[in-house]
């Protein structure tokens, strides 16, 4: 457990605090909450030690590799016309920009599956936030379609994982379980919308 702060303000003396943060990389909200989460932990700066952790949620699992229009698929999915996405995508940028992020056009939503894997593989290896970001930029960003393998091994080599270990992943099945292991535990504890952020359970 956690002891009491001292009384002249020495940082707390605890086992650092885990942060959950249920997302998908599809989704734009998740790239607002994560920027809002990080510029929150920046302000607490050295007094608390944080452990984050990406679980993965699929906003699209049914879509094939070849995507789908990001107009035609938002009206169908949710029964928006035309001009109310414009509306949203607006003031998603106008959030984005206040938190520095840069929001550029999404012409595409695409599976986002293997990305997941490559994240629960990341965490093991050491640099799961960093591809997070690279994920969240390539699509939000540069319009990129993080679903396709030449793009995820060109993330993986920007933030310095072996590219040859992503490579064989992506041409298996690796991580696929976990992934839907984890997509099934915070399904089943609730978690019905992203991005969902949990504090120490």
């Amino acid at each position: 457990g956690r002891t009491s702060q001292a009384a002249k303000g020495t940082p707390l003396d605890c086992a650092a605090m885990r942060i959950d943060f249920v997302s998908d990389v599809a989704c734009p909200w998740c790239a607002i909450g994560l920027a809002a989460l990080e510029r929150a932990l920046q302000s607490v700066g050295d007094d608390i030690e944080v452990e984050l952790h990406f679980q993965p949620f699929e906003l699209n699992p049914a879509l094939g590799a070849e995507g789908e229009d990001t107009v035609s698929y938002l009206a169908r999915k949710y029964g928006l016309t035309p001009e109310q996405i414009a509306l949203n995508q607006a003031a998603i940028r106008d959030r984005g920009t206040a938190l520095g992020f840069v929001f550029g056009p999404r012409s595409r939503v695409w599976n986002t599956f293997d990305a997941h894997r490559l994240l629960c593989w990341a965490e093991t290896a050491g640099h799961q936030r960093e591809l997070k970001h690279a994920l969240l930029k390539a699509y939000h960003g540069d319009n990129r379609n993080p679903g396709a393998h030449d793009v995820l091994l060109d993330l993986v080599a920007e933030v310095g994982l072996d590219v040859e270990t992503a490579r064989e992943i992506l041409a298996g099945d690796a991580y696929a379980d976990e992934v839907r292991e984890r997509e099934r535990f915070w399904q089943q504890a609730g978690i019905s919308a992203v991005p969902s952020v949990i504090v120490d359970q």
